[in-house]
Protein backbone atom coordinates (compact mmCIF):
# COMPACT_ATOMS: atom_id res chain seq x y z
CA UNK A 1 0.00 0.00 0.00
CA UNK A 2 1.11 3.96 -0.77
CA UNK A 3 1.44 6.23 2.13
CA UNK A 4 -2.69 7.23 0.75
CA UNK A 5 -3.65 3.94 1.00
CA UNK A 6 -4.01 3.24 -2.28
CA UNK A 7 -2.69 -0.20 -3.38
CA UNK A 8 1.17 -0.17 -4.86
CA UNK A 9 0.08 -1.97 -8.32
CA UNK A 10 3.23 -1.06 -9.34
CA UNK A 11 5.03 -3.74 -6.98
CA UNK A 12 3.32 -6.31 -8.62
CA UNK A 13 5.76 -5.61 -11.80
CA UNK A 14 3.00 -5.43 -14.49
CA UNK A 15 4.76 -5.51 -18.00
CA UNK A 16 3.55 -2.55 -19.55
CA UNK A 17 3.53 -1.88 -22.30
CA UNK A 18 2.49 -5.33 -23.39
CA UNK A 19 4.69 -6.90 -26.30
CA UNK A 20 3.04 -5.86 -29.79
CA UNK A 21 4.87 -9.60 -31.75
CA UNK A 22 4.63 -10.00 -35.85
CA UNK A 23 2.65 -13.20 -36.57
CA UNK A 24 3.80 -15.01 -39.64
CA UNK A 25 0.47 -16.58 -41.01
CA UNK A 26 0.27 -17.45 -44.36
CA UNK A 27 -3.82 -17.04 -44.27
CA UNK A 28 -3.15 -13.37 -43.75
CA UNK A 29 -0.03 -13.24 -45.90
CA UNK A 30 -1.14 -14.31 -49.12
CA UNK A 31 -3.94 -11.55 -48.91
CA UNK A 32 -0.98 -9.10 -48.13
CA UNK A 33 -2.09 -8.41 -44.63
CA UNK A 34 -0.09 -8.15 -41.85
CA UNK A 35 -1.04 -9.66 -38.25
CA UNK A 36 0.74 -8.13 -35.06
CA UNK A 37 -0.49 -9.93 -31.56
CA UNK A 38 -0.66 -7.52 -29.14
CA UNK A 39 0.28 -9.78 -25.74
CA UNK A 40 -2.52 -8.39 -22.97
CA UNK A 41 -2.54 -11.59 -21.65
CA UNK A 42 1.81 -11.14 -20.77
CA UNK A 43 0.61 -7.89 -18.53
CA UNK A 44 0.89 -10.32 -15.27
CA UNK A 45 0.66 -13.49 -14.07
CA UNK A 46 -2.52 -14.06 -12.08
CA UNK A 47 -4.35 -10.68 -12.99
CA UNK A 48 -3.86 -11.16 -17.50
CA UNK A 49 -4.90 -8.68 -20.24
CA UNK A 50 -7.84 -6.82 -20.03
CA UNK A 51 -8.88 -7.53 -16.76
CA UNK A 52 -5.53 -5.66 -15.18
CA UNK A 53 -6.65 -2.78 -17.44
CA UNK A 54 -10.04 -2.80 -15.85
CA UNK A 55 -9.44 -3.63 -12.59
CA UNK A 56 -6.70 -1.73 -11.53
CA UNK A 57 -8.23 2.08 -11.59
CA UNK A 58 -10.95 0.38 -9.68
CA UNK A 59 -8.73 -1.46 -6.83
CA UNK A 60 -6.94 2.46 -6.58
CA UNK A 61 -10.97 3.48 -6.27
CA UNK A 62 -11.67 1.07 -3.68
CA UNK A 63 -8.76 1.38 -1.44
CA UNK A 64 -8.91 5.33 -1.64
CA UNK A 65 -12.65 5.39 -0.33
CA UNK A 66 -11.55 2.51 2.59
CA UNK A 67 -13.50 0.08 0.95
CA UNK A 68 -11.61 -3.30 1.11
CA UNK A 69 -14.32 -5.61 0.34
CA UNK A 70 -15.09 -6.50 -3.67
CA UNK A 71 -17.89 -7.97 -4.20
CA UNK A 72 -18.72 -8.69 -8.38
CA UNK A 73 -20.56 -11.04 -10.57
CA UNK A 74 -19.84 -13.74 -13.36
CA UNK A 75 -20.88 -17.89 -14.28
CA UNK A 76 -18.92 -20.82 -13.96
CA UNK A 77 -16.29 -19.58 -16.03
CA UNK A 78 -15.70 -16.57 -15.51
CA UNK A 79 -12.11 -14.66 -16.18
CA UNK A 80 -13.34 -11.22 -14.32
CA UNK A 81 -13.82 -13.48 -11.14
CA UNK A 82 -10.82 -15.22 -10.92
CA UNK A 83 -9.12 -11.99 -11.80
CA UNK A 84 -10.49 -10.47 -9.13
CA UNK A 85 -9.89 -13.29 -6.66
CA UNK A 86 -6.30 -13.13 -7.99
CA UNK A 87 -6.01 -9.49 -7.65
CA UNK A 88 -7.47 -8.94 -4.08
CA UNK A 89 -5.71 -11.84 -2.40
CA UNK A 90 -2.27 -10.29 -3.93
CA UNK A 91 -3.17 -6.81 -2.64
CA UNK A 92 -4.94 -7.62 0.54
CA UNK A 93 -8.91 -7.16 -0.44
CA UNK A 94 -11.61 -9.48 0.63
CA UNK A 95 -13.61 -10.32 -2.54
CA UNK A 96 -17.01 -12.10 -2.52
CA UNK A 97 -18.13 -13.46 -6.09
CA UNK A 98 -21.86 -13.93 -6.72
CA UNK A 99 -22.11 -16.93 -9.37
CA UNK A 100 -24.75 -17.22 -12.02
CA UNK A 101 -26.72 -20.35 -11.43
CA UNK A 102 -27.86 -22.02 -7.61
CA UNK A 103 -27.60 -25.56 -8.91
CA UNK A 104 -23.76 -25.22 -8.72
CA UNK A 105 -23.83 -24.54 -4.82
CA UNK A 106 -24.19 -28.32 -4.41
CA UNK A 107 -21.57 -29.37 -7.06
CA UNK A 108 -17.71 -29.82 -7.09
CA UNK A 109 -16.16 -26.36 -7.88
CA UNK A 110 -15.17 -26.68 -11.57
CA UNK A 111 -11.06 -25.78 -12.15
CA UNK A 112 -11.70 -21.95 -12.87
CA UNK A 113 -14.38 -21.76 -9.48
CA UNK A 114 -11.80 -23.57 -7.76
CA UNK A 115 -8.89 -21.26 -8.65
CA UNK A 116 -11.46 -18.51 -7.15
CA UNK A 117 -11.73 -20.19 -3.94
CA UNK A 118 -8.13 -21.40 -3.64
CA UNK A 119 -7.33 -17.21 -3.63
CA UNK A 120 -9.80 -16.78 -0.90
CA UNK A 121 -12.89 -15.71 -2.63
CA UNK A 122 -16.15 -16.96 -1.16
CA UNK A 123 -18.67 -18.11 -3.74
CA UNK A 124 -22.54 -16.87 -3.55
CA UNK A 125 -24.26 -18.68 -5.85
CA UNK A 126 -28.08 -17.18 -7.04
CA UNK A 127 -30.04 -18.49 -9.30
CA UNK A 128 -30.69 -17.34 -12.51
CA UNK A 129 -33.63 -15.39 -12.58
CA UNK A 130 -32.13 -13.68 -9.22
CA UNK A 131 -28.93 -12.83 -11.16
CA UNK A 132 -30.60 -11.34 -14.22
CA UNK A 133 -31.92 -8.91 -11.28
CA UNK A 134 -28.60 -8.52 -9.02
CA UNK A 135 -27.24 -5.20 -9.97
CA UNK A 136 -30.26 -3.37 -8.92
CA UNK A 137 -30.52 -1.36 -6.24
CA UNK A 138 -32.72 -3.51 -3.67
CA UNK A 139 -31.19 -7.17 -4.61
CA UNK A 140 -27.82 -5.47 -3.84
CA UNK A 141 -28.83 -4.29 -0.76
CA UNK A 142 -30.85 -7.95 -0.32
CA UNK A 143 -27.38 -9.41 -0.70
CA UNK A 144 -25.61 -7.84 1.26
CA UNK A 145 -27.48 -8.47 4.13
CA UNK A 146 -27.77 -12.32 3.37
CA UNK A 147 -23.92 -12.71 2.93
CA UNK A 148 -23.53 -10.12 6.23
CA UNK A 149 -21.90 -7.93 4.29
CA UNK A 150 -21.55 -3.72 5.80
CA UNK A 151 -22.34 -1.67 2.75
CA UNK A 152 -20.35 0.75 3.66
CA UNK A 153 -16.83 -1.50 3.31
CA UNK A 154 -17.95 -2.69 -0.12
CA UNK A 155 -16.73 -1.99 -3.60
CA UNK A 156 -19.20 -3.11 -6.20
CA UNK A 157 -18.27 -4.28 -9.34
CA UNK A 158 -20.28 -5.17 -12.43
CA UNK A 159 -20.68 -8.43 -14.67
CA UNK A 160 -16.98 -8.36 -16.47
CA UNK A 161 -15.63 -5.24 -14.12
CA UNK A 162 -17.24 -2.51 -16.79
CA UNK A 163 -17.71 0.50 -15.76
CA UNK A 164 -16.59 4.30 -16.70
CA UNK A 165 -13.32 3.69 -14.59
CA UNK A 166 -12.60 0.26 -16.01
CA UNK A 167 -12.96 2.08 -19.78
CA UNK A 168 -10.66 4.61 -18.86
CA UNK A 169 -8.04 2.14 -17.90
CA UNK A 170 -8.38 0.68 -21.23
CA UNK A 171 -7.97 3.61 -23.15
CA UNK A 172 -3.80 3.25 -22.73
CA UNK A 173 -4.15 -0.23 -24.56
CA UNK A 174 -5.29 2.05 -27.82
CA UNK A 175 -2.22 4.73 -27.14
CA UNK A 176 0.30 1.87 -26.52
CA UNK A 177 -1.24 0.59 -30.31
CA UNK A 178 -1.06 4.02 -31.94
CA UNK A 179 0.31 4.18 -35.71
CA UNK A 180 1.01 -0.15 -35.25
CA UNK A 181 -2.22 -1.13 -37.11
CA UNK A 182 -5.44 0.32 -39.23
CA UNK A 183 -7.39 -1.92 -37.54
CA UNK A 184 -7.13 -3.41 -33.48
CA UNK A 185 -9.44 -5.93 -33.44
CA UNK A 186 -10.18 -7.32 -29.90
CA UNK A 187 -12.97 -10.20 -28.14
CA UNK A 188 -15.64 -8.48 -26.72
CA UNK A 189 -18.03 -9.47 -23.37
CA UNK A 190 -19.36 -6.59 -21.81
CA UNK A 191 -17.40 -3.80 -24.75
CA UNK A 192 -15.75 -2.22 -21.34
CA UNK A 193 -12.08 -3.00 -23.59
CA UNK A 194 -13.47 -1.82 -26.50
CA UNK A 195 -15.19 1.18 -25.04
CA UNK A 196 -11.50 2.52 -24.00
CA UNK A 197 -9.15 0.97 -26.72
CA UNK A 198 -11.47 2.87 -29.62
CA UNK A 199 -10.96 6.16 -27.58
CA UNK A 200 -7.03 5.74 -27.00
CA UNK A 201 -6.23 5.11 -30.48
CA UNK A 202 -5.19 7.54 -33.20
CA UNK A 203 -6.98 9.18 -35.79
CA UNK A 204 -6.84 6.80 -39.07
CA UNK A 205 -7.51 3.80 -36.68
CA UNK A 206 -10.82 1.52 -35.98
CA UNK A 207 -10.93 -1.19 -33.17
CA UNK A 208 -13.33 -3.89 -34.32
CA UNK A 209 -14.91 -6.22 -31.46
CA UNK A 210 -15.94 -9.60 -31.78
CA UNK A 211 -18.71 -10.20 -29.10
CA UNK A 212 -18.55 -13.50 -27.94
CA UNK A 213 -22.37 -13.48 -26.45
CA UNK A 214 -25.80 -13.71 -28.38
CA UNK A 215 -28.34 -10.94 -28.59
CA UNK A 216 -26.75 -8.19 -30.37
CA UNK A 217 -26.85 -5.46 -27.48
CA UNK A 218 -22.66 -4.64 -27.93
CA UNK A 219 -23.51 -1.89 -29.63
CA UNK A 220 -25.83 0.18 -27.44
CA UNK A 221 -24.05 -1.44 -24.41
CA UNK A 222 -20.54 0.43 -26.10
CA UNK A 223 -21.91 3.32 -26.47
CA UNK A 224 -23.26 4.02 -22.84
CA UNK A 225 -20.03 2.77 -21.27
CA UNK A 226 -18.26 5.73 -23.69
CA UNK A 227 -20.49 8.25 -22.52
CA UNK A 228 -20.31 7.19 -18.56
CA UNK A 229 -16.66 7.49 -19.01
CA UNK A 230 -16.10 10.60 -21.52
CA UNK A 231 -19.65 12.18 -21.62
CA UNK A 232 -19.30 11.49 -25.15
CA UNK A 233 -18.89 9.05 -27.40
CA UNK A 234 -15.45 8.59 -29.10
CA UNK A 235 -13.13 7.13 -32.12
CA UNK A 236 -13.99 4.61 -34.36
CA UNK A 237 -15.35 1.19 -33.85
CA UNK A 238 -17.67 -1.82 -34.95
CA UNK A 239 -18.68 -4.62 -34.22
CA UNK A 240 -18.75 -8.33 -36.43
CA UNK A 241 -21.53 -10.34 -34.24
CA UNK A 242 -21.10 -13.37 -36.51
CA UNK A 243 -18.66 -15.85 -34.09
CA UNK A 244 -19.39 -16.33 -31.03
CA UNK A 245 -20.05 -19.87 -31.50
CA UNK A 246 -23.58 -19.89 -29.79
CA UNK A 247 -23.28 -17.37 -26.92
CA UNK A 248 -20.47 -17.43 -23.77
CA UNK A 249 -18.65 -20.42 -23.05
CA UNK A 250 -19.97 -22.43 -26.23
CA UNK A 251 -17.45 -23.62 -28.66
CA UNK A 252 -17.57 -25.78 -31.21
CA UNK A 253 -15.17 -28.57 -32.26
CA UNK A 254 -14.27 -26.51 -35.61
CA UNK A 255 -13.05 -23.59 -33.19
CA UNK A 256 -10.92 -25.88 -31.42
CA UNK A 257 -9.20 -27.26 -33.97
CA UNK A 258 -9.01 -23.78 -35.48
CA UNK A 259 -7.48 -22.83 -32.16
CA UNK A 260 -5.11 -26.02 -31.88
CA UNK A 261 -3.85 -25.08 -35.25
CA UNK A 262 -3.08 -21.37 -33.98
CA UNK A 263 -1.19 -22.58 -30.90
CA UNK A 264 0.79 -25.12 -33.01
CA UNK A 265 1.71 -22.31 -35.64
CA UNK A 266 2.40 -19.45 -33.27
CA UNK A 267 3.47 -20.99 -30.12
CA UNK A 268 0.69 -19.30 -28.60
CA UNK A 269 -1.74 -20.56 -25.90
CA UNK A 270 -5.22 -19.76 -26.88
CA UNK A 271 -8.11 -18.82 -24.98
CA UNK A 272 -10.93 -20.87 -25.97
CA UNK A 273 -14.34 -18.51 -24.79
CA UNK A 274 -13.05 -15.15 -25.99
CA UNK A 275 -9.62 -15.02 -27.98
CA UNK A 276 -10.30 -17.73 -30.29
CA UNK A 277 -13.43 -16.90 -31.90
CA UNK A 278 -11.54 -13.71 -32.34
CA UNK A 279 -8.67 -15.08 -34.25
CA UNK A 280 -11.12 -17.16 -36.23
CA UNK A 281 -13.48 -13.82 -37.30
CA UNK A 282 -10.11 -12.27 -38.01
CA UNK A 283 -8.62 -15.27 -40.28
CA UNK A 284 -12.14 -15.95 -41.97
CA UNK A 285 -12.98 -12.05 -42.57
CA UNK A 286 -9.32 -11.82 -44.18
CA UNK A 287 -10.56 -14.49 -46.26
CA UNK A 288 -13.32 -12.26 -47.35
CA UNK A 289 -11.40 -9.73 -48.63
CA UNK A 290 -12.72 -7.19 -45.70
CA UNK A 291 -9.05 -5.70 -45.09
CA UNK A 292 -7.11 -4.04 -48.32
CA UNK A 293 -3.61 -5.20 -49.40
CA UNK A 294 -0.89 -3.90 -47.36
CA UNK A 295 -3.05 -3.12 -43.72
CA UNK A 296 -1.86 -4.39 -40.80
CA UNK A 297 -4.04 -5.91 -38.20
CA UNK A 298 -3.81 -6.08 -34.42
CA UNK A 299 -5.53 -8.62 -32.32
CA UNK A 300 -5.72 -8.14 -29.01
CA UNK A 301 -4.81 -11.36 -26.94
CA UNK A 302 -6.83 -10.45 -23.77
CA UNK A 303 -5.62 -13.24 -21.37
CA UNK A 304 -5.12 -17.26 -21.20
CA UNK A 305 -6.82 -20.56 -20.95
CA UNK A 306 -8.77 -20.85 -18.26
CA UNK A 307 -7.23 -23.15 -15.38
CA UNK A 308 -7.54 -27.40 -16.09
CA UNK A 309 -7.32 -28.70 -12.69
Amino acid sequence: MTSSGAPDLAALRPRLPSPLRAAEDERFTRHGVRLLLKRDDLIHSEVPGNKWRKLAPNLRAAAETGRRTLVTFGGAYSNHLRATAAAGRLLGFATVGVVRGDELAGRPLNPSLARCAADGMRLVFVDRAAYRRAAEPAHVAALFADAGLDPDSVYLLPEGGSNALAVTGCVDLGRELRGAAETVAVPCGTGGTLAGLAAGLDAGQRALGFPVLRGGFLDAATRDLQRAAFAATTGAWTLDDRFHFGGFARTSTELDSFAADFEQRHGLAVERLYVAKMLYGLTTLVAEGAFAPGTAVAAVITGVPEPTA
